[in-house]
């Protein structure tokens, strides 16, 4: 009976060392994110132009070679680095729809500005990737959130009566496209995001959908 136990033990776990895979894949999540943070530390510190892979590598503490065993090129690590910021952005945007007291077009815009304006100012790497056309791939990224965060807000206006049920979704895409390009601007302007600008951006945004507001924005705004 002995005999029987040992061989079945053996024939499970024939090297007699415990199952590597799970520590390997756990190391490769793990370069991934150094890799990540390492890139949103010197896209902060540098700018985009000297956030090279070389340096990415050297600050992570990861040789090239294995950088290039995650990331094929600096476009595939600013995509990854997109995505993560999505992820955090739809979180924090979605949190401040939840709040009840938001009655008029003005204050919705508000929780859509405010919440990306706050992250963009403590995520200064986001900024230097969200704009400026670093790849066609980041590009896609941001303009795929748009475009959700645009249904997302005429979903809410609409079901609030505070725009119309008929206004086409071109509408929150456009003031989202007006938005985006303002904010460029201002974080151009000022690396904390120029709040002159952002105000303007306020006021436009707020402004062109006031244009197609429905019955519940009478006497709110």
């Amino acid at each position: 009976m002995q005999l029987v136990r040992s061989r079945t033990v053996f024939e499970k776990n024939p090297t007699g060392q415990a199952p590597t895979r799970p520590t390997t894949q756990r190391r490769g999540v793990e370069r991934r994110r150094a890799i990540l943070d390492a890139a949103e530390a010197l896209l902060t510190e540098r700018g985009y132009e000297d956030t090279t892979l070389k340096a990415i590598a050297e600050r992570a503490g990861i040789p090239i070679t294995s950088v290039y065993h995650y990331f094929s090129d600096r476009h595939e690590v600013d995509a990854e680095l997109v995505q993560r910021y999505v992820r955090e952005l739809d979180a924090a945007g979605a949190a401040a729809f939840v709040d009840p007291a938001l009655r008029t077009l003005g204050d919705a815009v508000d929780a859509t500005i405010d919440p990306t304006l706050d992250y963009l100012r403590r995520h200064r790497g986001c900024a230097q990737l969200w704009f400026s056309g670093r790849s066609e791939r980041v590009e896609e990224l941001v303009r795929d959130f748009d475009r959700t965060r645009a249904q997302r807000l005429r979903s809410f206006l609409v079901e609030r009566d505070l725009l119309r049920a008929d206004t086409p979704a071109l509408v929150l895409e456009l003031a989202f496209a007006a938005g985006h390009r303002l904010f460029d601007i201002a974080f151009h302007t000022s690396p904390t995001g120029d709040d002159a600008t952002i105000d303007e951006a306020r006021r436009l945004v707020t402004a062109y959908l006031a244009t197609y507001s429905g019955p519940g924005a009478a006497g709110r705004d």
